[in-house]
């Protein structure tokens, strides 16, 4: 059986995606106590058994909102085109947390301030994309549910996505 039952749900790889962020604004000490960050796409690309293409540059980005214990509820936004040219509408919501005190504090010295590598093992990084799209040979995307498994990098994220048979 390849598809999800009720006592063995199951994962299947769709495609890996590599986003480059350069450009980060913020606006701090919000009256919640958290803050929000803005960082936009500037480059990308994606590639799976099915899909293959690039991040439109300039297209969004991800507004994350930090909370008072430091987790990242990030809230992305951005077109995605591939190889035969269909536009895909990405919408990826998630969290981002670190695992041990003071790794969120490295993980944005890493992105924005040139610090040391932060090991993947140490945060949490996890998305719940979904995606609009024409009619046609992509459309599979707008019915699966999907998850993905995220890593942080100097400049950007390297996450990878599973649909939900």
């Amino acid at each position: 059986m390849d598809f999800s039952t009720l006592d063995n749900p199951r994962l299947e790889f769709a495609f890996a995606c590599t986003l480059q962020f350069t450009r980060v604004q913020m606006v701090p000490d919000l009256p919640s106590g958290g803050m929000r960050s803005a960082v936009y796409v500037d480059s990308g690309v994606f590639e799976g058994p099915r899909l293959k293409g690039r991040a439109v540059p300039n297209s969004g980005g991800d507004y994350a909102l930090f909370r008072p214990d430091d987790t990242a509820c990030f809230d992305a936004r951005y077109m995605l085109e591939e190889e035969d040219g269909t536009l895909i509408y990405m919408q990826n919501k998630g969290f981002l947390w670190g695992r041990e005190p003071g790794v969120m504090d490295r993980l944005r010295a890493w992105a924005f301030a040139g610090g040391d590598p932060v090991p993947h093992a140490e945060y949490y990084l996890r998305a719940q994309p979904s995606f609009e799209t024409s009619k046609g040979k992509h459309d599979w995307l707008t019915r699966h549910i999907f998850i993905g498994v995220g890593e942080r990098r100097p400049d950007g994220n390297h996450v990878r996505y599973y649909a939900l048979t």
